[in-house]
């Protein structure tokens, strides 16, 4: 893949909320967890730790976990990876797994399956709790390990066209000061 090409998949890119209901393939759902497994962390540390859920029953209560329904996609999704960082391990965790989350993001993309980050650290739940204490009852991970997101994966519903670069917010580009 060439720059130009890459771009491109940029372009394509958008957050998808509602799926065909046909699943992942197997073979792509590892390619997305090894791009996230490829990202570069703080002094090489990898603090993340990825749950893949692909039971439904877990999907439909996790996408109650934000408030105004931010997480209501989880329900239709096929599968979704939260990602949660050990904050003991390294003090940039936070940053380590969004590096993480958003390969994961960009492959799903550049494979034609639809994803949307569902942010979870600082966040609430519909029932007043921490989206982070609401995700950790339903999926039972170690209190050192915190919540950073969660990405939803499915076939996408329909196709959405490239962002023109002329759109870009150029103005928001400064040289030398601002």
């Amino acid at each position: 893949m060439n720059a130009e090409e890459f771009l491109k998949i940029l372009q394509k890119r958008r957050s998808v909320r509602s799926y065909s209901g046909e699943p992942v393939p197997m073979e792509k759902l590892n390619m997305i967890l090894e791009a996230g497994m490829l990202a570069p962390s703080g002094r090489a540390i990898r603090p993340y730790e990825l749950i893949v859920v692909r039971d439904k029953q877990k999907l439909i209560s996790l996408s109650g976990c934000r408030k105004g329904g931010a997480a209501r996609m989880l329900a239709g999704a096929d599968l979704a990876v939260v990602v949660v960082g050990d904050e003991e391990k390294s003090d940039t965790w936070s940053e380590d797994c969004s590096v993480v989350m958003e390969n994961m993001h960009l492959m799903a993309s550049a494979l034609g399956i639809g994803s949307c980050w569902i942010q979870g650290r600082g966040r609430e739940a519909m029932d007043g709790e921490t989206t982070e204490d609401f995700t950790r009852n339903i999926l039972q991970y170690p209190a050192e390990c915190r919540l950073e997101a969660i990405l939803s994966l499915g076939m996408p519903e329909e196709e959405w066209p490239e962002t023109p670069l002329s759109m870009l917010p150029y103005g928001k580009v400064h040289i030398n000061k601002y």
